[in-house]
């Protein structure tokens, strides 16, 4: 048997008869819930069905997997793009030469792909060695951002100090960033994100680190935004739009490709701290449940 997540659904399909009444619960689960299945960890599968992780490592092994992460594996293969560039453009092409609406989806699909294409190229490697380097050596890493950018600093924040205990999101509070920032000195560095019309509160941050001796990444549209901002590492990244605002999925991406490196750098240590978010999350209720489906009897 092979095992594709597919194939795995129709066998478990097959021989769910056969199986324990434990087993059936977590076969009946996996085949209505593949996503989930993929993308939970096995103690988060286990209370959903009702069972005890135990049940999930014995139907791996009765599938002839070595461990339940092998047996996820598919699944959770099923949800990622490794394999998206295979596919060719075809599904584009095709939009192209639809109704008017099909081929505004084109344009405004084609747009986001040329953005973070062109972002990610822009994406030198000696400047994100520098720029992960910045960040891993540092105390605190504040990172800031306003308005529609903020979004991008909050998650960047919310995730990476998971990676990096330091990584703060400023401010913290109403008011400015140069609040927190002023008993930062040079232990400590910056992430600023700002795209055109450029922020006043964020130009203002990045002076003011800079006199305090911070490092200071910037990420932004522009290698020149205003007087007296001079970081240390520039990521530009494309913003155009086929709308009236900036278009911030080549922000996005870069950020992504950062956080990426920041895990790889913090290793054992960040994957400890995310399983400790997750199982603390996780106990106080923090994600909602379904209803526990219904165990099967055995006749």
């Amino acid at each position: 048997m092979k095992n594709t997540s597919n194939q795995l659904t129709d066998h478990l399909r097959q021989t769910i008869d056969q199986m324990p009444s434990g087993l059936q619960a977590a076969a009946k689960y996996i085949i209505d819930n593949p996503g989930d299945f993929g993308l939970d960890p096995i103690r988060v599968s286990a209370s959903k069905i009702g069972v005890s992780s135990n049940v999930l490592v014995r139907l791996a092994q009765r599938l002839g997997f070595d461990s339940f992460e092998a047996f996820r594996a598919p699944f959770r293969n099923a949800l990622v793009t490794d394999r998206e560039a295979d596919l060719g453009q075809d599904w584009l092409t095709t939009l192209q030469t639809s109704d008017e609406f099909s081929k505004a989806q084109a344009r405004f699909a084609q747009n986001e792909q040329n953005v973070v294409a062109r972002s990610l190229r822009l994406m030198k490697p000696q400047a994100v060695h520098q720029a992960v380097d910045h960040i891993t050596s540092s105390r605190r890493c504040f990172v800031t951002a306003t308005r529609a950018s903020y979004a991008l600093a909050y998650y960047f924040s919310y995730t990476g100090r998971m990676a990096h205990p330091g990584i703060q999101l400023v401010p913290r509070h109403v008011g400015s960033a140069a609040d927190d920032l002023l008993d930062a000195d040079s232990q400590d560095c910056l992430i600023a994100i700002t795209v055109h019309p450029y922020s006043a509160d964020t130009i203002q941050s990045v002076r003011f680190a800079k006199q305090q001796g911070l490092k200071i990444i910037l990420i932004s549209d522009s290698e020149v935004i205003a007087p007296g901002v001079d970081p240390d590492v520039l990521f530009t990244v494309s913003t155009r739009a086929l709308h009236h605002f900036s278009c911030l999925t080549g922000a996005m991406a870069v950020l992504d490709c950062l956080l990426g490196h920041l895990f790889d750098a913090g290793g054992d240590a960040a994957r400890r701290r995310v399983d400790d978010y997750q199982k603390a999350r996780e106990d106080t209720g923090a994600y909602w449940q379904p209803a526990k489906p219904p165990k099967i009897r055995r006749k």
